[in-house]
């Protein structure tokens, strides 16, 4: 017994490190920020006022809030669903030996190393001088107020969906193979073994990647901020933007604070749920 619990301490002293970092960079700024959430604390000054609820009363008032809410669902929901969709596609058409199938690979995840600023230089470029041209309008999608996000958005799909096709790749390769050879034997097409089989046994993935991508889409800041900067004017502000603007350039860090805690505890809250949902439907085999 008492061998146990000395094994135990060793084996939890590795985890010492880690803990400090966590505890420093994590849980200690949270609970300071919980503090100055209550609070008219600019930013700057070295003292400030607690006011209650009046952050969070101001907060669901506020009906420029409601733009940035309207971007960040768009965004999330859209690259959520192609991002995962594609990449699933793209795993089951690449589950397969033939020549060059691993360079195809390569191609299609190259986009996710590639810095995010160079993705959106190149992408600016596409909307700015090619896309005029292939579908006669007069500017891009990031120029035009009504389709910035659906542009924003597609930058993130076409840089993202490498990741989510190695993913459920890798789920794929955990399928037994003799499944689907029953079911040929049985009559059933490619179609079918894909509803019937694929999808039900890929159901860990689908638990790790949506929620995963659901909550990235949810706090988006680097995609806007580095493609628009959240213009024409505010029209590709998110939440995540919302927070910063209020917490830096407007000194008005209470607020700013709030607001992040709230969209913190919805972020949370919906990522869990979803992840519930998914994991539900596991199937074991």
């Amino acid at each position: 017994m008492k061998r146990l619990y000395k094994d135990r301490i060793v084996t939890f002293s590795f985890l010492i490190p880690a803990l400090f970092f966590f505890s420093l960079v994590v849980i200690i700024p949270f609970f300071r920020g919980l503090n100055i959430a209550f609070t008219n604390w600019d930013g700057i000054s070295p003292t400030y006022e607690y006011v209650g609820f009046h952050n969070l009363r101001l907060l669901f008032g506020d009906s420029d809030a409601l733009e940035p809410l309207r971007n960040t669902l768009f965004f999330a929901l859209f690259t959520t669903f192609f991002v995962n969709v594609f990449g699933l596609l793209l795993a089951a058409a690449l589950n397969t030996k033939f020549k060059g199938v691993n360079l195809l690979k390569s191609f299609i995840f190259m986009p996710m190393v590639i810095s995010l600023v160079l993705a959106a230089i190149i992408w600016r470029y596409i909307y700015s001088d090619i896309y005029p041209l292939l579908f006669h309008t007069d500017g891009g999608l990031l120029g035009n107020p009504s389709t910035v996000m659906l542009g924003i958005a597609i930058i993130c799909v076409w840089k993202e969906v490498g990741l989510a096709m190695v993913i459920y790749y890798a789920g794929l390769q955990t399928i037994p193979k003799d499944m689907y050879e029953s079911a040929r034997i049985d009559g059933a097409g490619i179609v079918q073994q894909f509803r019937k089989i694929t999808v039900p046994l890929l159901m860990p993935a689908f638990t790790y990647c949506v929620p995963l991508w659901l909550g990235t889409g949810l706090r988006q800041f680097d995609y806007p901020m580095v493609a628009t900067k959240g213009g024409p004017g505010t029209s590709s502000e998110t939440l995540a933007m919302y927070v910063y603007n209020y917490e830096f350039p407007y000194f008005k860090a209470g607020y700013g604070q709030m607001s992040a805690i709230v969209l913190f505890a919805f972020i949370l809250v919906l990522t869990m749920l979803v992840t519930r949902y998914f994991r539900g439907r596991e199937v074991e085999y």
